[in-house]
């Protein structure tokens, strides 16, 4: 009897790292102008969140480069517009723009970078939405993160 329960504790133990919140993601992003990601929830108990983006084409980033980016659904296009003026070498993201949630650098073929941020930026509810800013791929190459339960 003994030996039954310590085999439970020991196989309810393990079962403990498949119950803990993922609070991260990789996305990978390729040379047609696509993430292969379309959505991400993240769940509530994450304190911060961490998404890996990473290029599997081989273009350079002058070229095919993309980066991640994080608004609320309405701010996505205006962040996109203003982000093509800053330049590759601002990542196409306005510095100092309160609209952007979190944003990696603009990665070429063979790249990657990652971002984390604070969840409490997160409402939920809110329709937010992941894309790229690189200049013409904003319209295509995006997604939907939502906060989960």
């Amino acid at each position: 009897m003994l030996v039954k329960a310590s085999l439970a504790i020991l196989l309810s133990a393990a079962a403990l790292p498949a119950l803990a919140a993922q609070c991260e993601t990789t996305v990978e992003s390729n040379d047609a102008m696509q993430f292969l990601t379309k959505e991400i929830v993240v769940d509530s108990s994450c304190k911060q969140f961490t998404v890996h983006l990473k290029h599997v084409g081989k273009m350079a980033k002058a070229a095919m480069g993309h980066n991640w980016v994080l608004t609320k659904q309405a701010d996505m296009q205006p962040v996109a517009t203003d982000g093509m003026s800053a330049g590759l070498a601002n990542d196409y993201v306005k510095q100092g723009d309160a609209r952007v949630i979190a944003h990696t650098k603009v990665i070429g073929g063979g790249e990657s970078d990652s971002v984390t941020f604070d969840t409490a930026k997160l409402a939920a509810g809110e329709n937010y939405t992941f894309f790229c800013s690189f200049p013409g791929h904003w319209a295509i190459m995006k997604g939907t993160l939502k906060l989960g339960s």
